[in-house]
């Protein structure tokens, strides 16, 4: 193990920014690519996945301790991730990894694996989607109107609701900040009822404020629908059942497009799996990567 896989936290710099990064954990390296984009990465410390595997979980560009775009809020594509984590594969001395994408972070994975197979030994694509635009919109309506109908009665939905409906008029990282706090407990499939086990996540999660948008302003919207069939490397899809923000219907997306793929529902999880049932997305990923290549 090289300096810069030792536990602890590190920077690599690319093109003049920062990339902070952490480590965590002993065995074959995963690099895991946290979501948003802008939310702190400490939400998907996985403790049962680092007893197999040391993970590498970065602080994205823009994010965090990660240095900023000078376009910033603008111009965080995922070509420009990709380069920030191949910048990060050639830094740790890696050839490939297995890359572990969580939300946004799976958008990123399936980039790497589309433009940079060689650098990846397989993938897991974790509550992720293969489209972002009005398709995923609509979805995401639909699944709001089903968590409402199951959170019938209880007093935090208003809130909830109205959290989501401020999405589309974030401008500060206040806002960022604000608005993931109030929608946080629709990401779980039964927040209510285990408040005191995800409670306190909801007063700790954090992030900035990060466009969407290419440096020229121009909304990055993609569809890699037409495209999946030419992922050649080894995909694991893992989701919630009751995850809303990118749902069964994803995953199963992802995996028939995707050859060879495997698929892994989380029956009693939303957006956090590895909060909700550890073990069995632990087991998931291990299980996964126990044929790949290192």
């Amino acid at each position: 193990m090289t300096e810069h896989l030792a536990p602890g936290t590190h920077t690599v710099e690319l093109d003049g920014l920062v990339q902070r990064y952490h480590v965590h954990g002993s065995g074959p390296v995963c690099v895991a690519h946290s979501g948003g984009p802008g939310i702190d990465w400490e939400y998907l410390r996985m403790p049962l996945v680092e007893e197999q595997f040391t993970v590498v979980y970065p602080e994205p560009i823009g994010t965090g301790g990660s240095s900023r775009l000078a376009t910033h809020p603008d111009g965080y594509t995922r070509d420009r991730y990709v380069r920030a984590v191949l910048a990060l594969l050639d830094h740790l001395g890696l050839a490939k990894t297995l890359f572990l994408g969580h939300s946004h972070g799976g958008f990123v994975a399936q980039r790497l694996a589309l433009t940079h197979p060689e650098r990846v030994s397989g993938i897991v694509l974790y509550d992720s989607a293969p489209v972002v635009g009005a398709e995923h919109g609509e979805e995401l309506m639909r699944q709001l109107e089903e968590y409402a109908a199951r959170s019938e009665g209880d007093s935090g939905l208003p809130d909830v609701l109205a959290a989501f409906q401020s999405l589309g008029s974030l401008s500060s990282d206040e806002d960022v900040t604000k608005a993931v706090r109030g929608i946080l407990p629709a990401y779980f499939a039964d927040f209510r009822g285990r408040f005191a086990d995800f409670g306190a996540l909801q007063g700790q999660v954090s992030g900035v404020y990060i466009s969407g948008r290419d440096a020229d302003g121009t909304p990055e919207l993609f569809d890699d629908r037409p495209v999946l069939n030419t992922i050649g490397v080894p995909a694991l899809v893992v989701v919630g059942r009751y995850d809303v923000i990118c749902g069964v219907r994803w995953g199963r997306e992802l995996h028939d497009g995707i050859p060879g793929s495997r698929l892994v529902v989380l029956e009693h999880s939303g957006h956090f799996g590895h909060l909700e049932e550890p073990g069995l997305f632990a087991d998931a990923v291990v299980g996964f990567a126990k044929g790949l290549d290192h």
